[in-house]
């Protein structure tokens, strides 16, 4: 009931001016007696994934929380585990305004983002603030002016700084709202990317005498090919994990609905069967040797049943929670 008020304020308001309010809200309420107005209790349903052990199967994904501002206020609302970023290692505002718009026909939204955010030292004082004691992911890409070519070392920079802090640390290759950012997904460019982040993790880990894993994410808009290398790629390279999927370019589920021609990222409810497809095939084609996360278009316990079906072992959720807010945390975790 609350969440229903909330959101009809909220949608009256610009989506970002609306989730800029919300982030700060939670920020203030966190650790204080009126988090009541969105803490919740929900069952343990533990499980083992890349040698973690995850208080449920349901996770916020990475986008919500950029700067890890509101880590205590999405814990408390029962998720399993929470990825924040993606963060970069210098800031940078993003792309120009407007950049992100609702397609409330479809419960789906569109952004073009580009990784806004304050920088990695940012995030990591956030972080050392926090009192969530949950698996907390980190996730880590490269700034707009980085040369592509370069990009490796931007991973490098936010991985050294993040590894002490961080549960997991999530590779984002696949946002489309950064120039070439997607090339990093596809032969050479991956191996060699994934090499060195492979290297580097060994090293951090004998440092801090901790194994962080690592997830690298990836696009729905990849054809079979596409997903048999990168697939091939992970295995050689021993990487932990692989989500699946960010955001999609197809607008072919919402041609005639408002925005339907801004540029971006397409999530929400028209992005759950090309996800839920990728993971599919995915899955058969990884055998087991590494776990998926499974994001796009979750929006009930039917939906996140259908990514777990279709293989994957735990879930996120970002779209589907900007709709239906807290109570589909709930909703999930007692009914997947």
């Amino acid at each position: 009931m609350f969440y229903s008020l909330a959101r009809h304020c909220l949608f009256k308001l610009d989506p970002e001016v609306a989730h800029e309010l919300t982030i700060k809200q939670l920020s203030w309420l966190a650790n204080t007696p009126l988090d009541c107005f969105f803490r919740q209790r929900v069952p343990s349903r533990p499980v083992q994934v890349m040698g973690l052990t995850f208080d449920n199967p349901v996770g916020l994904a990475a986008g919500l929380d950029k700067d890890g501002e509101c880590i205590d206020a999405f814990g408390a609302m029962g998720f399993g585990f929470i990825e924040v970023g993606t963060v970069t290692p210098r800031p940078q505002p993003g792309n120009d305004k407007p950049r992100l718009f609702r397609v409330i026909p479809a419960q789906g939204i569109i952004n073009r983002m580009g990784f806004n955010n304050k920088g990695v030292d940012h995030l990591v004082e956030q972080v050392k603030k926090s009192r969530y004691k949950g698996i907390l992911g980190i996730n880590i890409g490269k700034n707009k002016d980085t040369p592509i070519e370069q990009g490796k070392d931007d991973y490098l920079i936010c991985m050294d700084k993040v590894y002490a802090y961080a549960g997991y640390i999530a590779i984002n290759i696949s946002s489309p709202n950064t120039p070439d950012l997607r090339k990093l997904q596809y032969g050479e460019a991956l191996d060699e990317l994934l090499s060195a982040l492979k290297i580097r993790q060994t090293e951090l880990a004998e440092k801090h005498n901790k194994y962080v894993p690592l997830a690298v994410k990836i696009a729905p808009d990849l054809t079979h090919e596409e997903i048999d290398q990168i697939a091939d790629s992970l295995i050689k390279n021993g990487i932990d994990g692989v989500i699946a999927t960010n955001t999609t370019l197809d607008r072919a589920m919402i041609f005639d609905m408002p925005h339907a021609i801004e540029a971006g990222g397409l999530s929400g409810r028209p992005l759950q069967s090309k996800s839920t497809e990728v993971i599919r095939y995915l899955s058969q084609r990884l055998d087991g040797k590494l776990p998926i996360i499974g994001v796009g278009g979750i929006d009930s316990a039917m939906a996140a049943r259908e990514k777990i079906d279709a293989g994957a072992q735990l879930v996120q959720i970002y779209s589907g929670f900007i709709y239906r807010g807290p109570p589909l945390v709930k909703e999930l975790v007692e009914n997947i």
